[in-house]
């Protein structure tokens, strides 16, 4: 018998034959075939509690299909499992990844009072003719609101999730949809399976920041790309979802102790008081994506005394929730198309939260915004960089215990810089970084470490390179922020850096370490990178 996770049903036949690069758009999605023998399946919701019955909408080839459930923690725990459910190859239509498959419900079960919050793997696995295949659902099981919940809700980033998931062809990048079916779609739906590497990756996957730097020279190569391409995996794993990100802070936690609730944005799109329930909320990893509403939840938590401890980077797109939860849009640089334009409710186009109509800098809320980032350790964008923070302030209660000093590089050993950043406008007084509030910072926030970014892979003339980057998120920024990609604009615009910063505000308390591969220094077990996180969660989640 061979088994596959493998490229056979993971790229269509149609968009395999037009796939010639790995820049190119090429997506995970059904064969549309009764002879491939697949297996595809999704949940209506992200997130349940104990006593809540999850919906399984499953598409397959074979007669007959598995599934198992285990929960994704430290170790891995196999706790449901049904075997010989009857098969049924189910409808897909062509614009599934925006309308959703609208697949018939397969199969459901009950989440048992005594399954404890976290990441909660689906194993969907079928058989035909000695060959069997295997994909992956997620969902996040939270507490029950009518038991004591811990101090600690870690939010996973759905909204950047929903915004990278190719599946079915089209995700807020790049496209099957527009009249000539090769555009982005500003509209996405969460009726579909994960890509393939969102729940799940191999032990080795590479990730965005390759492990060392760029060596002149050399060709630029994207390791996280061809090996997608290689074994049929999105390009976009790298990017966003529970494998990459969450999954590792999550094992962390439960390494060092702590308890956690787990809850996602769009909890917080539908329970704007959620996060009343706690002390401190965490966000982790690749957080670009969020409405207004989750954003509000956030600000008033924390203005009332919450405590936000932020690992994540790149916060920059508005999006809208629609359809009870089940759309998700976003114009991103078409934002002058959202029906929003022009109305009275034109401060939710779905644009990068600095530009107009929004008018809502991001640093408002996080200290650090997307716009002042953006890339570091991708490709050629700082591809030669250290990899690391370098430090500001050592002295600060955040950093006590690492042994840092003025200057010294946090986390480059594991690569925690990158591949996007948050940054913040400053200025430099005596050797010393400060916010200046020229971009909705708060000037009193304290910027402990910094590191460089760039919206410009640079072109060096290699023969036979091609670019991933360019220029166009520089062109973006000088259009949207300077009316215009002049040249002046542009040189404006290509400049960036990430920041570790904290930051009193109202009531409450925010740490932000803007960068998204912050769990790497958990993954390699950075013993500085492991030491700011657990001041931070301590310092945080302590009763007054």
């Amino acid at each position: 018998m061979t088994s596959s996770e493998g490229p056979s049903p993971a790229t269509t036949p149609r968009t395999r034959a037009k796939a010639r690069h790995i820049l190119d758009n090429y997506y995970i999605g059904p064969a549309r075939d009764d002879a491939v023998l697949e297996i595809w399946g999704y949940t209506p919701r992200m997130s349940y509690a104990p006593g809540e019955t999850v919906a399984l909408h499953v598409s397959t080839t074979a007669e007959k299909w598995d599934f198992e459930v285990g929960r994704d923690g430290l170790v891995y725990e196999p706790l449901l499992r049904q075997q010989g459910l009857t098969g049924c190859h189910q409808e897909t239509p062509d614009d599934c990844s925006v309308k959703g498959c609208d697949w018939q419900v397969s199969h459901q079960f009950t989440i048992p009072t005594d399954w404890r919050p976290g990441g909660y793997l689906i194993t969907l696995s079928a058989e035909r003719d000695g060959d069997r295949v295997e994909e992956h659902h997620l969902i996040l099981v939270r507490s029950d609101i009518n038991t004591p919940s811990p101090r600690m809700v870690m939010i996973c980033a759905t909204g950047t999730w929903l915004a990278y998931n190719c599946w079915g062809g089209s995700n807020h990048y790049e496209g099957i949809t527009g009249p000539e079916g090769n555009a982005f779609s500003p509209v996405v739906s969460t009726q579909r399976p994960w890509s393939r590497g969102f729940c799940k990756l191999p032990t080795g996957a590479p990730r965005a920041v390759p492990e060392v730097p760029h060596t002149p020279g050399n060709m630029v190569r994207y390791p996280y790309m061809e090996w997608a391409y290689a074994y049929g995996y999105s390009k976009k794993y790298a990017s966003a979802g529970w494998a990459s990100y969450e999954r590792h802070f999550a094992r962390w936690l439960e390494a060092e102790g702590f308890e956690y609730d787990m809850a996602t944005q769009h909890d917080l799109e539908a329970q704007p008081d959620l996060l009343d329930r706690y002390k401190c909320a965490v966000f982790v990893g690749h957080d670009e994506y969020w409405s207004a509403n989750m954003r509000r939840s956030v600000d008033r938590f924390t203005e009332n005394g919450g405590k936000v401890a932020r690992f994540a980077g790149n916060f920059l797109w508005q999006t809208r929730i629609e359809n009870e939860g089940r759309t998700q849009v976003c114009y991103k640089y078409k934002a002058d198309q959202d029906p929003l334009k022009g109305t009275d409710q034109e401060h939710l186009v779905t644009a990068a939260w600095e530009v107009p109509p929004v008018n809502w800098p991001g640093a408002r809320t996080f200290g650090a915004n997307g716009l002042k980032g953006v890339y570091a350790g991708l490709g050629r964008c700082v591809g030669q960089g250290s990899g690391g923070f370098t430090v500001y302030r050592p002295d600060h209660w955040a950093l006590a215990g690492t042994q840092l000093g003025y200057g010294d590089q946090l986390g480059a050993g594991a690569r925690i810089f990158g591949y996007e950043v948050d940054g913040v406008d400053y200025q430099m007084e005596d050797g010393l970084p400060f916010a200046t509030g020229k971009d909705g910072a708060d000037p009193n926030m304290v910027i402990l470490a910094m590191g460089l970014a760039t919206n410009i892979e640079p072109d060096h003339g290699i023969w036979g390179e091609t670019l991933y980057i360019g220029d166009e998120d520089a062109r973006f920024k000088a259009k949207a922020q300077f009316g215009a990609d002049t040249p002046e604009n542009l040189d404006r615009s290509k400049r960036g850096n990430g920041v570790i910063l904290h930051w009193e505000r109202g009531k409450g308390e925010v740490f932000t370490a803007g960068t998204c591969e912050w769990v790497m220094g958990l993954i390699c077990k950075d013993q500085q990178v492991e030491r700011i996180t657990r001041n931070v969660l301590n310092r945080f989640c302590t009763a007054d």
